[in-house]
């Protein structure tokens, strides 16, 4: 086992070895290494395994969308007929407009207080030509609904998540890029875990584990991206995600309401840098998740998590979840966090 300690914050490593008689080489025997590691916060467990260079062929994207607009319901002449509306006794308006984006109750909700929100009127946007200011812009209509639900007392504002699910690879069922935003007080399980974890952390340290685990990867450098205002970038050492994630952490934040104009511009920034540097590898799928705490959670720093998406088999359309992540919980990675940093650090260099 290979174990740092960077102060107060551990990355802990298995490193394995498998053998095998290869058939492409007279059933000679192969050494295939291995890693399985612990993220430094929950422990939960990654699986560094799978290598494979990191290059992708983009498939025929135009073919793909070609004629989903026809029948789109987030698109500028059906999203008003097409959409729901809240009650009146959580949002008056019913719906929330600014400018192009509109935010409307998700027709499945996940929650009490379950909500979608376009990302303009424009059907289809290239992954790298999508810009920061529109991404912040959908972020602020999401504040937006937090805080009016907030403002009302709904005993479901306490926890407020934004999700985005771009193209079919990350589970999307629309090309249109739109937000998944919903106010819960039942956390998703990561994020319990995490809360649980830094709350842990905080009562034995002294400190917060966000706080250290950023001054702990600024001293490492080796899966450290850059900082744009107070947010940190960098590669996670247990991803969850096959080919890496990226965190965003926001000094100073533990809540979604507090986030301020700039920082939602940050954040904004920070994820076209990294869709950016995934495009060049040929990949066009993710998912983004932001990780708040609660008003007076002061063991925990807001945080988002770009993960991208590949299909195992293009042309079968096989998902890279499978059996071990979705049963299991294990993620499996099939390249090294540090080589993925290598990877995207370019984009931060501006």
């Amino acid at each position: 086992m290979f174990h740092r300690k960077d102060k107060k914050v551990e990355f802990r490593t298995v490193q394995k070895e498998a053998i095998i008689l290869d058939p492409l080489n007279e059933m000679q025997p192969k050494k295939i290494s291995l890693e399985v590691r612990q993220d430094p916060l929950t422990g939960r467990q990654t699986r560094i395994s799978h290598f494979r260079a990191l290059k992708w062929d983009l498939p025929d994207l135009d073919k793909l969308v070609a004629g989903t607009e026809t029948w789109c319901p987030f698109c500028p002449d059906k999203v008003m007929q097409a959409t729901p509306s809240f009650p009146g006794d959580v949002l008056p308006e019913g719906r929330l407009v600014a400018g192009d984006k509109v935010l409307f109750p998700n027709i499945a909700p996940y929650d009490a207080l379950g909500a979608v929100a376009t990302l303009g009127s424009e059907h289809y946007i290239p992954m790298a030509a999508i810009e920061a200011e529109r991404i912040a812009a959908g972020f602020a209509l999401a504040g937006e609904f937090f805080e009016k639900t907030s403002a009302i007392g709904h005993p479901e504002s306490i926890y407020h998540l934004i999700s985005w699910n771009y193209m079919p690879a990350s589970g999307s069922s629309l090309i249109h890029p739109h937000l998944q935003v919903f106010a819960t007080s039942s956390p998703p399980n990561h994020l319990q875990a995490e809360l649980r974890a830094a709350e842990s952390y905080f009562s034995a340290e002294g400190s917060v584990f966000w706080d250290d685990l950023v001054k702990a990867e600024k001293r490492d450098g080796s899966r450290y991206l850059g900082d744009i205002g107070r947010t940190h970038w960098l590669t996670a050492f247990a991803p969850l995600g096959t080919v890496g994630d990226v965190v965003g952490i926001v000094d100073d934040v533990s809540t979604t309401l507090e986030l301020r104009t700039d920082d939602l511009l940050d954040l904004a920034t920070g994820l076209t840098r990294v869709m950016a540097a995934y495009d060049k590898l040929g990949l066009y799928n993710f998912n983004v998740s932001i990780y708040p705490g609660r008003k007076g959670d002061r063991h925990m720093r807001l945080h988002i998590v770009f993960s991208p998406r590949i299909y195992f088999n293009p042309a079968l359309g096989t998902p890279d979840c499978a059996a071990l992540r979705a049963l299991y919980g294990d993620s499996v990675c099939m390249a090294l966090p540090e080589e993925i940093a290598a990877e995207l650090r370019g984009e931060f260099k501006q």
